[in-house]
C-alpha cells in the first residue's frame, strides 16, 4: 500500500543525467539542495556523482558552487541521509535503477561492508568518489543524443 507515503509532486521529476523518474526507485534517490532552495532529485548515487561533475551542462543556469547539500537514500533503511555521511559500496553486483553497476549507499558503514564483502567490492566514502570518479563509473555515464 501506498498510503504510508506523504503526497510529492516528486513523483513526475525526471533525473536530469538519465530522463528516469527517481520516485520509481525511491531506495536509490538523490538529491540536491542549491543555496536558493531549489531541490534536484537523481535517480542514484552515481546519477549525482555525474550530475555534481557538470551541474551547468544538466541544469542551465545554475553551477556546482550553488549546490548546499547533498543527500543520498539508506538501501536498506529507505532514509535520507547527508552524502557527505554515507558510505557507498563501489563494485557490487547490487544493480541500480538503470540496470547496470551503481553505488550503494548507506548510513551505516557496517551494512556498507557487508554488501562489499558478499560482492567482493569495497567501501568509499562520497566526497573522495566526489574528487576523483573512477573510470569504470565514468563510463557508465548515459549518452543522450
Amino acid at each position: 500500500s501506498n498510503a504510508h507515503r506523504r503526497p510529492s509532486t516528486a513523483g513526475a521529476v525526471r533525473c536530469p543525467v538519465c530522463g528516469m523518474y527517481p520516485a520509481r526507485f525511491p531506495g536509490w534517490a538523490a538529491l540536491a539542495v542549491f543555496d536558493d532552495g531549489a531541490a534536484q532529485f537523481l535517480d542514484s548515487p552515481l546519477h549525482l556523482l555525474l550530475y555534481l561533475q557538470r551541474v551547468p551542462r544538466y541544469s542551465p543556469g545554475r553551477e556546482s558552487a550553488g549546490v548546499r547539500a547533498l543527500y543520498l537514500r539508506d538501501l536498506r533503511t529507505q532514509a535520507w541521509v547527508r552524502a557527505e555521511r554515507a558510505f557507498l559500496v563501489h563494485g557490487s553486483a547490487q544493480a541500480g535503477p538503470m540496470r547496470s553497476p551503481d553505488l550503494p549507499a548507506f548510513a551505516s558503514e557496517a551494512d556498507a561492508r557487508a554488501l562489499a564483502k558478499r560482492d567482493g567490492a569495497v567501501v568509499r566514502r562520497f566526497d573522495a568518489l566526489r574528487a576523483e570518479l573512477p573510470a569504470d563509473l565514468l563510463a557508465l555515464a548515459p549518452h543522450r543524443h
